[in-house]
């Protein structure tokens, strides 16, 4: 698999972090999750829906191909069974507010002088450095201050969160993105480095041609429901019994979406362009639905794939998990632990023609892997028993 002989320590919990390493371990690397004792990963209590005691679906559906080692990292003991771990380790990750490895000895400074190839990545709220370095992050109040809330909801409603994490999930995935790099500049150079990535900045880095277009010409962009806001038709209309999407890309595209719908408009000079349409938006809508809900929405969107008009369904849950598409693409994998059973969580979005990533191990109980990384660690049974008496593990 592409990070075979990877070792990663992950610190983190809830979803940044997770979702970071879980994409690491979807690649091969080995990845040692530490968790504290008891009570571990606080998304660990995130439900319901249980799998089983202290194992939330929550937990489950991000925390997939790693090993579980439950440790009080605040104890002296288990600060030293960290440092054997960074001696042979290529990753470390830690998604705490900033300042807190630091105050336990185990931030960047000190592990560079255990291991000099270690690449170290901490996820944050706001950063490791500026004004608001000390902030929590939550993934509601980075969609707000991330400007997601001012451009999500219908034009006369309020603010509107998107539904999944996705501040989270993107801090994640660009970590993952820095992690991999960090690793291909170590192939060159034989040195690890400090990665910092923020919420924050990857909402920024989100914002793409709204960031832009107040950049060069000061367009503050506002809600407008399910519509985009430089191209039209381009939104969820109302159909005789549903919701649908249609997206109308560009001028030739628009004469074909006419003929379906059987509209003589295609010239019309209100609409015979986009940035017209875009400009008598509300007008064209109302001319669009008061058509397509003459029929249900499985009909016209057999009628607009025939034309060659990107349209589709709008699912919720049930209907996204059994479409027919996503099962071919083994979407959903079912794993097993012997002590929870069988499971289905979402499987591999990245499918590699050579050495591809796989599901090698479930999400795991808390501390499952505690002892087996110890005596990996050259710990003998008695002194695992000390440490468990000592509530170090």
């Amino acid at each position: 698999m592409p990070l075979d002989g990877i070792k990663v320590i992950d610190f983190t919990g809830a979803l940044s972090g997770p979702y970071c390493s879980m994409l690491l371990g979807d690649m091969g690397a080995e990845v040692i999750k530490v968790e504290r004792p008891k009570r571990g990963d606080d998304s660990r209590g995130w439900g319901p829906p249980y799998i089983s005691e202290n194992l939330s679906t929550y937990f489950a559906s991000i925390n997939r191909n790693k090993k579980s080692v439950s440790l009080n990292i605040k104890e002296p003991e288990a600060k030293e069974v960290i440092k054997k771990l960074v001696k042979d380790s290529d990753i470390l990750l830690e998604n705490f507010r900033p300042g807190t490895m630091e105050k336990l000895g185990l931030d960047y400074e000190e592990m560079k002088k255990i291991n000099g190839k270690l690449i170290y990545c901490s996820i944050s709220g706001f950063g490791q450095d500026g004004p608001y370095k000390f902030k929590p992050g939550y993934d509601l109040i980075l969609q707000g201050m991330g400007g997601l809330m001012s451009e999500t909801g219908e034009p006369n409603g309020g603010p509107v969160k998107i539904g999944i994490a996705v501040t989270d999930i993107s801090a994640g995935m660009f970590a993952c993105y820095g992690i991999l790099s960090a690793i291909i500049a170590r192939s060159k150079t034989g040195k690890g480095q400090f990665i910092d990535t923020s919420m924050l900045d990857c909402q920024v880095s989100w914002q793409t041609y709204f960031a832009t277009g107040y950049l060069f010409a000061g367009k503050i962009p506002s809600r407008i429901g399910s519509a985009h806001s430089l191209i039209c038709p381009y939104q969820s209309f109302r159909t005789k019994d549903i919701f649908i999407n249609i997206t109308v890309g560009n001028e030739d595209m628009w004469k074909k979406f006419c003929e379906v719908l059987g509209l003589d408009i295609a010239e019309d000079e209100r609409f015979s362009d986009n940035g017209k349409r875009l400009k008598n938006r509300n007008e064209l809508v109302k001319i669009i639905e008061e058509v397509l809900v003459e029929k249900s929405g499985d009909e016209w969107l057999v009628l607009l794939e025939k034309a060659g008009i990107p349209s589709g369904p709008i699912y919720t849950i049930d209907r996204l998990l059994n479409d027919p598409q996503v099962i071919h693409r083994k979407m959903i994998e079912e794993v097993n632990n012997p002590l929870y059973g069988n499971i289905k969580i979402p499987g591999l979005p990245v499918k590699l023609s050579e050495n591809g990533c796989s599901i090698k191990l479930p999400p795991p109980v808390l501390g499952e892997h505690s002892e087996e990384i110890l005596r990996s660690l050259g710990y003998n049974q008695d002194e695992i028993k000390s440490m468990k008496g000592k509530g170090i593990i």
